[in-house]
């Protein structure tokens, strides 16, 4: 069965967007330096991004991630999950929402589900054995957390301080599984962590 992978960049203080998030300010303000590894990175940044795009099966993402991306500065045709310039998209995208939209910008990509547990469901029967990655945001990779629907949390974690914005750990949330630290790999743009998800 598939593995669900709960797949973050957060900064050392615990955010995934800087403050004021909008449609046209996606990650907030300060907050593309989060992403830094991605675009700016060493070849071991690259290596990671690259290992995970062809792992992944399926992709679960909230609503407000959507709207940024189909948005009208969101993704273009020619971008794929994972920040592949080719316009590669390798696999279909769950959107955990309670109201889907009449039509998206970006075509058939998307598929419109109710709640986390159903998008898992529905992820792993498509994804063909390879991962299902759950890429944000903060929200629902917190849910899918918090409801034991995680086998893996991978963070990137940014050397950077935000200080407000949205916060991967909601303040008082209390989990329900501890993480074991399997993988770990160094570079200048960020701390890749991945850890088992003790349930």
């Amino acid at each position: 069965m598939s593995q669900v992978i709960v797949d973050i960049s957060v900064s050392l203080d615990g955010y995934v967007t800087g403050p004021n998030v909008a449609l046209d300010n996606g990650l907030g303000d300060g907050g593309e330096a989060l992403h830094e590894w991605v675009f700016q990175g060493t070849d071991a940044d690259q290596k990671i991004l690259d290992d995970t795009f062809a792992a992944t099966g399926a992709v679960i993402q909230g609503r407000t991630l959507f709207d940024i991306i189909d948005g009208p500065r969101g993704w273009s045709d020619e971008m794929g999950y994972g920040a592949k310039p080719t316009g590669e998209v390798n696999a279909p995208i769950f959107v955990v929402t309670h109201s889907a939209p009449e039509q998206t910008r970006l075509g058939d990509r998307f598929r419109f589900v109710r709640s986390p547990a159903e998008a898992v469901t529905r992820a792993q029967e498509v994804a063909d054995g390879k991962d299902v990655s759950v890429m944000g945001g903060g929200q629902i990779c917190h849910q899918v957390l918090a409801a034991g629907l995680a086998d893996v949390l991978r963070l990137h974690v940014a050397p950077v301080v935000l200080g407000d914005g949205t916060r991967l750990f909601p303040a008082g949330a209390a989990p329900g599984y501890a993480l074991e630290l399997i993988d770990a790999v160094s570079t200048p743009s960020a701390q890749h962590l991945t850890y088992r998800v003790v349930k």
